[in-house]
């Protein structure tokens, strides 16, 4: 695993998995994606760890998926197999997180957007400062959030994800309890932390196999239809599209997409 990546701590009795691409605000590149699901295996065989903490180093939590290493990709020759498996992984990262036998936790240190709102909703419970901020906003850029639209329905029900998912819209922190996409807000970013590994000590109580077995039921009874690879499959295939090229294109020019222009 890159220790500049994912940055790997133990804070007895959690493991701390913080993001630490800030000059990027922990956007997902392939080597942040292979560094987390390093750590959270990690984290799996840990016996010291009894939970698991994720959060994020600067200003933001995670700003989805790195949009210039996917455009790069698709102005590249012979590329197009390197988009599925992109997908693939960390799809595969979300389930590890998701099906993982510990509790996990996000401290949600500021903007979770897209695949950090995505990671945030595959974590058992989640914490956050007031200044985040949550949302998807994947469709305007040409995009589809399909790898992370069953997990963001089981929190928040159908009228929002609605909302969140067809317009992009991003909602804050407040908010986002108030639907339970979240649990709590803290006051300040110094506690962020301190209610994080509480909240690990409270659930250090329960018995290892208590909380490996609960976690399978809620697992078995979430009704997730979705596979893998069939979430990755629905999240690659609008990327190739010439009105993703459009999106991101528009994007990076500050420019406003094409089929907004009046």
């Amino acid at each position: 695993m890159s220790e500049t990546l994912a940055i790997y701590t133990f804070h007895p009795p959690a493991a701390v998995i913080t993001l630490n691409r800030p000059e990027r605000r922990n956007a997902f590149s392939r080597g942040l994606i292979a560094a987390l699901t390093e750590a959270f295996q990690r984290a799996r065989d840990d016996v010291a760890a009894r939970c698991v903490i994720v959060t994020g180093a600067g200003s933001a939590f995670c700003a989805g998926m790195d949009l210039a290493e996917l455009s790069d990709s698709l102005k590249s020759e012979g590329e197009t197999d390197k988009v599925w498996d992109d997908a693939l992984q960390l799809a595969s990262l979300y389930d590890l997180i998701y099906t993982l036998p510990k509790p996990t936790i996000a401290a949600v240190n500021g903007a979770a957007v897209a695949g950090g709102a995505g990671l945030v909703t595959v974590c058992d419970l989640a914490v956050a400062i007031p200044e985040a901020k949550f949302g998807y906003p994947e469709v305007r850029r040409g995009l589809v959030a399909a790898m992370v639209l069953p997990h963001l329905l089981r929190h928040v029900g159908e009228r929002l994800a609605r909302y969140l998912l067809l317009t992009g819209e991003l909602i804050d922190a407040d908010e986002a309890a108030a639907h339970g996409l979240i649990n709590e807000v803290v006051p300040s970013r110094d506690q962020l932390l301190d209610r994080a590994l509480a909240w690990a000590r409270s659930l250090a109580e329960g018995g290892p196999q208590a909380l490996r077995a609960t976690k399978q039921l809620l697992h078995q009874f979430s009704h997730q239809a979705v596979s893998v690879a069939e979430a990755a499959k629905a999240s690659a295939a609008p990327r190739l599209s010439d009105e993703a090229k459009q999106g991101l294109a528009a994007f990076f020019a500050k420019q406003p997409v094409p089929w907004a222009k009046g």
